[in-house]
């Protein structure tokens, strides 16, 4: 039951007409208002809305979701670092804006050579179900390298935009193996591993890669890069077992990938907001950064670091000696053989 506050001048009229020794033929009648309005509670999400177009006249909200880095569903943070999971942190800004009715609209922002093939894959199945659940329109534009995973992930959406100088393509797999065994011998290293079931270390850095082991391995990539041409293929209405330059995992151009049919127009992020709004009729678009608490946004073109800080600290990296982080199948443009294990 809500507290009805009198005013205290009525309860003193009252109490001096009964000092006085007067009759009141009847009981005093007291109005109040009473405030029934609940406040709601506040969002406790880890993502929050973060205005960056406010001169613009548009009427339609359109959320800009970041995808950066090397996409890996893995904790990048650590000491002195302010990386994060990118896998997480998508499916978290989905989220929001799958909560939020004022969300119109989405623009996924993509600046990736592409990640492991079970985050690509996560993450492309997060973006198909938010479409189909929400109705909401989306559209990714690929920026400066959108490659691999990262263009896989694009064909979730309802249009891909390229910029005039985005390079994409990478559909291929790779899996970073390296053969240590000479460096041991020079360090007198020598492993004795014990393994019970003959291709369990399949694979290791410490021997020469069996041939059997190769095939194996050859026989798996072979699969997941037919997999990502087939989700492609479907995606976007191409036959991905003709002779296509692209099918051999090279990269290409944004006005390449458009004559292909892998991108549906050039243009610039600002772009992309207005095509999101005009699929959904509203005109020009309103953006806003989806982000972290903790992170800034001011442009459209603000990045989430999901690198940790402390790798700058030790830029050196010789393939294949972080053992700690497993070897991973990737869809990914790999011109640089330490980008990951």
């Amino acid at each position: 039951m809500p507290f009805i506050g009198i005013p205290h001048g009525l309860i003193g009229m009252a109490a001096l007409v009964v000092s006085a020794g007067c009759r009141i033929p009847q009981p005093i009648e007291v109005r109040t208002a009473v405030d029934m309005e609940t406040t709601s509670a506040q969002d406790q999400s880890p993502i929050v809305q973060m205005p960056i177009d406010v001169a613009s006249s548009g009427s339609a909200k359109v959320a800009i979701v970041d995808v950066d880095g090397v996409l890996l569903n893995r904790n990048r943070t650590g000491v002195m670092s302010v990386g994060t999971n990118p896998v997480a942190d998508f499916r978290a800004k989905l989220d929001h804006a799958r909560r939020h009715a004022d969300v119109c609209a989405v623009v996924v922002r993509i600046h990736s050579p592409g990640g492991g093939v079970t985050a690509s894959d996560i993450m492309y199945e997060d973006l198909r179900r938010f479409r189909a659940e929400t109705g909401k329109p989306v559209v990714a534009c690929l920026m400066d390298v959108a490659a691999g995973g990262a263009y896989y992930v694009a064909t979730a959406a309802d249009l891909i935009v390229a910029h005039p100088t985005t390079v994409t393509g990478g559909f291929g797999v790779i899996l970073n193996l390296y053969n240590l065994q000479d460096m041991m011998a020079q360090m007198n290293i020598v492993g004795v591993p014990v393994k019970s079931g003959d291709q369990v270390d399949m694979g290791s850095p410490i021997r020469r890669i069996p041939e059997e082991s190769r095939e194996i391995l050859q026989a798996t990539a072979d699969g997941f890069r037919a997999r990502l041409h087939e989700r492609i293929g479907a995606a976007r209405g191409l036959s991905m077992e003709g002779d296509e330059p692209f099918l051999d995992g090279r990269i290409v151009t944004g006005p390449d990938a458009m004559s292909l049919g892998l991108v549906d127009s050039i243009g610039y992020v600002d772009d992309a907001v207005d095509l999101a709004a005009a699929q959904i009729g509203r005109g020009r678009g309103r953006a806003v950064l989806l982000r972290r608490r903790n992170d800034r946004g001011e442009t459209p073109y603000a990045i989430t670091p999901n690198r940790p800080v402390q790798s700058e600290f030790f830029p050196l990296d010789l393939p294949g000696l972080r053992r700690a982080e497993l070897p991973t199948f990737l869809y990914v443009w790999q011109p640089n053989p330490s980008l990951e294990n």
